[in-house]
């Protein structure tokens, strides 16, 4: 599966890029519009508010989890056009969000100046995807041109039914919210009606975080979290036992805003930091025979597996050393980037059967980058403070109290195909255990990943409405730094020795290191 063409170091903590700040402003946060949407996840249809209403983002179909055949000679080029896609999309809303005063001023404005030329674009992108695949002789799906045109998402929108990524309803997600419509920017007037507010939260204004993004963690039920995704594959029989694997909390700084798992062979295909640890050689353009052969900060030097998830930043207006570059500021992730206080990556067994090894390379991704808009088919997001680990939630950030810590969980999928080390769509090759525990038809159980990440980061302070000193992942600019879009990575690449040690402590019901 090797992709390299070239290579490319530019590790954020020692390379700021020098990119053009045309959307940048002050202290490099983008031009944010006076709006904020709150996640409204029941069930009911995706809501558009009536003309002249406002728009909070811009919610676009989601192309890539619709290719579920692409042919090997044909993957190059398609996941360069749905990076493409998702690149359109937060140039649309940027202009969306840099506009308030002419879309205020004209109804029509968000239509026909922000979506009907996305849509355009989109055709032309969704066009040469069909082409890619046909050329190798692959057949796209038929729905493809379909998927061109987005929506405008108001404030109360709900997210809830997937339309948009082609996904499905989930029952249990009534989770309130309200319209957090801030007035904290400043209008500047000029002849295009671009509102270049900054808001009062370090810098990022409306963008988000809002207040209602936050939840006190005494204020949350134990054992209440009901996201359908996630599930721990491992119990009190099949395969107990457990493999631990310490490889830092990325104390070097190793990061980037490439996906080489989602956007192989395009610098910023993510639009965010990611924070690295194990492999240190994880770019988009890393090939898997150089991932082999990269150092790896674990201490088992047999793990040269690559593990990553977006950074966490403060919106304390401080500039970080990406404020003017791709993956920060440029697409409104600005703030100061929090480090991992504790790493801990645990494979586990599974509760009906033994475990089979992971093949090498073998890709897999937790969680929807792209919840917000997409719905919840693929959210796994578990938010929690230290002390209070039996109370989870999904779509709110915990507010810790005095000496507790915030908690991320990722309990990753661990039912393998047999086949595939990766898919199309990068999740059909795998899947998560059923209610019983066991895997589905044609897939069997490999060795779960849960990774829990712990940060010590101030209490965020919630004053009449409005959050000051607040945190956030870094996101897709649209994806308003909602917590339902946490997400995380993982590429195996484990010595066959190491994991075959893994795989026998895991059946054994020993817990190994």
């Amino acid at each position: 599966m090797g992709r390299n063409t070239r290579k490319r170091r530019t590790p954020m903590a020692t390379k700021a890029i020098a990119a053009s700040a045309a959307l940048a402003l002050g202290g490099g946060g983008l031009i944010w519009a006076n709006f904020y949407a709150s996640a409204h996840e029941e069930n009911s249809a995706n809501q558009t508010k009536s003309a002249g209403a406002q728009v909070a983002t811009i919610q676009c179909p989601d192309v890539g989890q619709q290719l579920t055949d692409v042919p090997d000679g044909a993957r190059q080029g398609v996941d360069k056009e749905l990076a493409n896609l998702d690149k359109q999309i937060s140039e649309a809303y940027s202009r969306l969000a840099s506009t308030r005063q002419a879309q205020a001023g004209d109804p029509g404005f968000v239509n026909n100046a922000i979506l009907g030329p996305l849509k355009s674009k989109r055709v032309a992108a969704i066009d040469r995807i069909g082409i890619n695949i046909r050329r190798v002789g692959g057949q796209a799906p038929g729905n493809l041109a379909e998927m061109a045109e987005c929506k405008g998402m108001a404030a109360d929108a709900n997210t809830n039914d997937g339309n948009a990524g082609g996904g499905q309803n989930n029952d249990g997600q009534n989770q309130d919210g309200q319209d957090q419509n801030q007035d904290g920017g400043q209008d500047q007037g000029g002849d295009n009606g671009q509102d270049q507010g900054q808001g009062g939260n370090g810098g990022q204004a409306d963008n988000g975080p809002a207040a209602d993004d936050f939840v006190n963690i005494e204020d949350v039920q134990p054992n209440s979290r009901n996201l359908p995704n996630g599930l721990a594959a491992n119990g009190d029989s099949g395969s107990t036992g457990s493999f631990t694997t310490n490889c830092g909390t990325n104390e070097n700084e190793n990061r980037n805003s490439d996906n080489v798992i989602v956007a192989p062979g395009v610098s910023n295909g993510a639009q965010h930091q990611h924070d690295y640890v194990g492999n240190q050689d994880n770019d988009a353009f890393t090939s898997d025979q150089e991932f082999l052969q990269a150092d790896t900060s674990c201490q088992n030097q047999g793990d040269k597996s690559t593990y990553y998830w977006p950074v966490i930043r403060v919106q304390d207006g401080q500039n970080e050393v990406d404020a003017n570059a791709p993956g920060g500021g440029q697409d409104g992730n600005v703030g100061t980037i929090q480090q991992v206080s504790q790493a801990e990556l645990k494979f586990v067994g599974n509760k009906t059967s033994d475990v089979v090894a992971m093949p090498t390379a073998l890709r897999i991704i937790t969680g929807d980058a792209k919840a917000f808009t997409n719905g919840l088919k693929n959210a796994n997001t578990s938010w929690s403070c230290t002390g209070f680990e039996d109370r989870q939630v999904t779509d709110k950030y915990p507010i810790c109290p005095e000496g507790s810590s915030v908690v991320r969980t990722s309990n990753f999928q661990s039912c393998w195909d047999g086949q595939n080390i990766d898919s199309a769509n990068h999740r059909d090759h795998v899947a998560f255990v059923q209610e019983d525990g066991s895997c589905p038809q044609g897939f069997q159980a490999i060795p779960q990943l849960q990774a829990k990440l712990v940060y010590d980061i101030p209490a965020p302070q919630i004053e009449n409405g409005q959050v000051q000193n607040a945190y956030a992942l870094d996101g897709f600019p649209e994806q308003l730094h909602k917590p339902i879009t946490d997400h995380n990575d993982f590429i195996n690449f484990f010595d066959e020795n190491v994991m075959n040690q893994m795989v026998q402590c895991i059946n054994n019901g020993e817990d190994c290191q």
